[in-house]
């Protein structure tokens, strides 16, 4: 069975960082696509980024340049760092595994 377990969620200010998480169990981590997604409220679910087991990358629009996924197979770990955070950033962030298995997310808020 699959399990995601997202953490580094928080409050921060507008220009600041976070680094989120995502630990995965349960099936081949090495092998799989993992992505970041995000909901806000009253929005629909995006994707924020994407990172296969080759390390090839894609990013939303809204943040290329400011966010990196990157990967670490043997700790069965997804990271998705966020740098010049702003308010609109604010959303739940959630962690997805071949386009199937979800976390159960983690809330960023960009406020000050």
């Amino acid at each position: 069975q699959v399990r995601l377990v997202e953490s580094g969620g928080g409050l921060v200010q507008p220009g600041g960082s976070l680094r989120l998480s995502c630990a995965a169990s349960g099936s081949i981590f090495s092998l799989a696509v993992m992505s970041w997604y995000r909901q806000a409220p009253g929005k629909q679910r995006e994707l924020v980024a994407g990172i296969t087991g080759g390390g090839s990358t894609n990013y939303g629009t809204s943040v290329k340049g400011r966010f990196t996924i990157s990967r670490d197979n043997a700790k069965n770990t997804v990271y998705l760092q966020m740098n010049n955070l702003k308010p609109e950033d604010t959303a739940v962030y959630y962690c997805n595994r071949n386009g199937i298995h979800w976390g159960q997310g983690t809330q960023v808020t960009v406020s000050s």
